[in-house]
């Protein structure tokens, strides 16, 4: 008797205990699968400008919140060297200049020379045509006829000379002329790197350093990016990058808006993995941006994989294993689709009518 009390007390205990678990009947709702993400809030064509040489900073030509032109000064460069190589290069071009075109003595004396020799190689020509004449007709010596002839040979060969001289004058001379203005202009643009220009049109959001600080190549001078459009820039975590396509809708909400929502757009996926944090950056635009903005904004982005209406879903903390659940038969394999934040949907397996039992 005593035993038999104490098994049934024991049924009793199981069976309570069945009766106290956690069950449900899956719903039929939409579902939505989002990927989530952190965001910061940049200008969109944001860009660090830099000096092209070494210097002191003369003078920041704009401040901070600043809108720009396109090519329009933003610093200026001091550094006297480039100054007088400009200044030198600039004589030295000028001086090119007057070689080349005739006004110093360079080519006109060659030229004098020139005329010199043809009067001389004209004479000595007459004097061996009337000398070959003579001595043709057995008139006069040998001895003048050889030395006629001597002459004027070495006439022709002294204003062969001569031309060659002038020419190669000419072309050293057209040379040094090309050199100069290449040395020139090279100066120019030496001088002009000490001025920095934007390459947008956009604004100013930071001046890195003040007049009278050495300026290096290296280390950003100032900060710029466009003053109207605005990129949201999402880090992805690898697990479900392969999940996001350009145009993709994304739910955005900003710290600074107090939880406001606001939708954009997938525009952008750069494809190399950050693996310091093991994310990729994917950058969206607003569909309507937010009436003011700043670089930096923080917030969070739940970008819109896929959605269904009415479809068969039970929440995700019934799922064993990710793709089983537990029914007054036992736990019995599903078939899983969409998954929200905390639901996921159920494509076959169970229905409507099936309980389950949340998982100890």
């Amino acid at each position: 008797m005593i035993r038999l009390v104490f098994w049934i007390l024991i049924f009793v205990f199981f069976v309570s205990c069945n009766t106290n678990e956690e069950k449900i009947l899956p719903a039929v709702t939409d579902i939505t699968e989002s990927v989530y993400s952190s965001i910061t809030i940049q200008p969109d064509s944001l860009y660090q400008a830099y000096a092209a040489v070494n210097g002191i900073l003369d003078k920041n030509l704009v401040e901070e919140g600043d809108v720009v032109k396109k090519e329009a000064p933003i610093l200026q460069i001091i550094n006297s060297n480039p100054k007088l190589n400009t200044e030198n290069a600039k004589l030295s071009l000028e001086l090119a200049k007057k070689n080349y075109n005739g006004s110093a003595a360079i080519l006109s004396s060659i030229e004098d020379e020139i005329k010199a020799a043809t009067l001389t190689l004209t004479n000595d020509s007459i004097n061996y045509c009337r000398q070959k004449n003579l001595w043709d007709q057995k008139i006069g010596s040998k001895v003048e006829y050889d030395t006629k002839k001597l002459a004027y040979e070495l006439s022709t060969n002294t204003l062969n000379l001569l031309k060659n001289k002038y020419q190669r004058t000419k072309e050293e001379l057209q040379t040094q002329l090309k050199q100069a203005e290449n040395n020139y202009k090279t100066s120019l643009i030496t001088t002009e790197d000490f001025t920095v220009n934007s390459k947008i049109n956009g604004k100013v959001y930071a001046l890195y350093k003040n007049p009278g600080e050495l300026v290096n190549t290296l280390e950003p001078l100032a900060s710029l990016g466009s003053s109207t459009v605005f990129v949201i820039e999402m880090l992805v975590d690898e697990v479900d990058i392969v999940k996001i396509k350009k145009g993709q809708k994304a739910i955005i909400t900003l710290d600074a808006y107090n939880g406001k929502v606001f939708t954009a757009q997938v525009s952008k996926i750069y494809p190399k993995k950050d693996e310091r944090n093991q994310t990729f950056m994917v950058e969206a635009l607003f569909n309507e941006e937010p009436e003011i903005l700043y670089p930096g904004l923080s917030g969070e982005a739940n970008i819109i994989i896929d959605h269904k209406k009415q479809v068969l879903t039970i929440p995700k903390q019934f799922l064993i294993d990710n793709s089983k659940v537990k029914t007054e038969q036992g736990v019995i394999d599903i078939i899983v689709g969409l998954q929200s934040m905390d639901t996921v949907e159920v494509i076959s397996g169970i229905t409507e009518e099936t309980w389950i039992y949340k998982p100890e």
